[in-house]
């Protein structure tokens, strides 16, 4: 099946941890995934953050060290390229990492957070900081929270809401090194299949919903993306 995005309008890219590892960022669960060597018990729940937010910030700014070290690929520059020329298309990441904004996309729906991103849940103030490592505590004894679904949060609402809205919409649907097994980011592809839109997998492994997609593309995700955005 010959494919190119230029026959498409509403075109959302659904990107998972696959996306960036070619840029030198962790997985989760793959070969050298994170939760291989950490525990999210420890780091990356709210009863961990309840329980030693010295301890989940050591570890988040540990985070921030090695994805302040990586770089945009080739994947995310030509997904940014895209944008310019299809006002209509829309990036849903489960990635905190930021690559795509840094690509030069500005279209992005961040579903589970972003690792550049902190909370006062109290004041219900955000804001953004690249500094690594980040002084979380505050004058006040508190600390600012990382605005990051953690193990065993919800979605934040209006996030899922905009995903779905766009997912439901589209025309093509790529998604792109996810593992589909973290719901209920999962449960959002069968929404482009049932909007009748074409559905690609880009990733090397088969996955749980490879059945679903139209085409599936066994390779690295800048390799793919060249083929259909060329």
């Amino acid at each position: 099946m010959d494919v190119n995005v230029a026959n498409y309008e509403r075109i959302v890219f659904f990107t998972g941890a696959g996306m960036s590892a070619e840029s030198g960022v962790p997985t989760y669960r793959g070969a050298g995934g994170i939760w291989k060597e950490y525990d999210y018990l420890t780091y990356a729940c709210q009863d961990a953050f309840d329980r030693d937010p010295s301890a989940v910030w050591d570890f988040h700014n540990y985070r921030r060290e090695l994805v302040g070290q990586c770089q945009p690929n080739l994947g995310h520059k030509l997904i940014a390229a895209c944008e310019k020329n299809y006002p209509a298309m829309t990036i849903v990441t489960q990635n905190i990492d930021g690559l795509h904004q840094l690509a030069g996309s500005n279209s992005v729906i961040e579903l589970h957070g972003s690792l550049w991103r902190v909370r006062d849940e109290r004041i219900g103030v955000r804001k953004t900081t690249r500094d690594s490592p980040f002084d979380a505590q505050q004058s006040n004894g508190s600390f600012w929270r990382p605005d990051i679904v953690w193990f065993g949060d919800m979605l934040d609402e209006a996030v899922l809401s905009d995903a779905v809205r766009v997912i439901s919409n589209c025309d093509l649907f790529v998604s792109i090194g996810t593992s589909a097994v973290v719901y209920p980011a999962a449960q959002l592809p069968l929404l482009a299949k049932d909007a009748g839109a074409l559905c690609i997998e880009i990733n090397p492994e088969e996955t749980p919903l490879s059945s679903l997609y139209d085409l599936t593309l066994r390779t690295a995700a800048s390799t793919a993306l060249e083929q259909l955005c060329s």
